[in-house]
């Protein structure tokens, strides 16, 4: 069972999560549409799959654009006769687009943007990628949450609405999907180590000690690593999962579970 055979589509899968899914998903057997708006990057995770025995193919994608995002499912159908598997990824914190993140100073634009990519662009791909998931008898869409969809961070209000709205889009998308056979699920990492966390983290007014203390709610005190959402995401996929759906599964290292610090058990 497991992911062997499945057609994948992975946006925003030039780095990150998004890549480190899409190598894990190749090594495992399936077969994935790497897709990002960074043509080098998304053009070397293929590269590095076919490398290694694996199946991939590369088409630019701005999630923004719907003419790009119909011509992703496009192209990703032509490559491998359909698709199993939406694994919405792309995403952007503020920090990424400007240093001014306060309510105060950031601005409305920017807001919007975060919006854009993190919240409507997933139900655009998944409205597009639908034909396809209706014909396939595995079909499931996996959208990227955060621990920012279930508790506030300081300078992260346009993530967080966003983070928020995706959670809820995957319930509501798993109750009209339900006829068809389409499984939505999401789930929520707390910080993993990517270039995500380390922009936003730089923008806070202590880094060293903000880092530290994003650490230090964890039961697992590290940042999470890219390939272990990677398998969360490939476990969801994969029809050993059959019965998960509508979910919103936190990959945390425990930072969720508890109000405290480790430095108050001793670790």
């Amino acid at each position: 069972m497991g992911v062997e055979g499945l057609r994948f589509v992975i946006t925003g899968s030039g780095s990150g999560i998004g890549a480190a899914t899409a190598k894990l998903a190749a090594s495992k057997g399936a077969k994935v549409m790497v897709s990002d708006m960074n043509d080098d990057t998304g053009s070397a995770v293929v590269k590095e799959i076919r490398a290694a025995g694996g199946t991939a193919e590369y088409q630019h994608c701005d999630v923004t654009d719907v003419g790009q995002v119909q011509a992703l499912m496009a192209a990703a159908a032509a490559a491998f006769g359909g698709i199993d598997v939406l694994h919405n990824n792309a995403g952007i914190h503020e920090t990424g687009i400007t240093d001014k993140v306060s309510l105060e100073d950031m601005p409305i634009e920017a807001f919007r943007k975060v919006v854009e990519i993190n919240a409507v662009a997933p139900w655009v791909c998944s409205k597009y990628a639908l034909p396809h998931l209706k014909a396939s008898t595995n079909g499931s869409i996996i959208n990227a949450a955060s621990t920012g969809s279930w508790v506030g961070y300081p300078y992260n209000s346009a993530y967080g609405t966003s983070k928020g709205g995706i959670h809820l889009q995957t319930k509501n998308l798993a109750v009209d999907l339900a006829p068809f056979g389409i499984r939505v699920n999401c789930y929520s990492p707390t910080a993993i180590a990517t270039e995500m966390v380390t922009n936003f983290v730089a923008v806070q007014p202590d880094p060293a000690a903000f880092e530290k203390a994003l650490i230090s709610t964890s039961l697992i005190p590290r940042l999470g690593q890219p390939v272990e959402v990677g398998e969360l995401v490939c476990f969801l996929a994969s029809p050993e999962a059959a019965f998960i759906n509508g979910a919103c599964i936190v990959i945390d290292g425990g930072s969720l579970a508890w109000r405290g610090t480790v430095d108050q058990i001793g670790m």
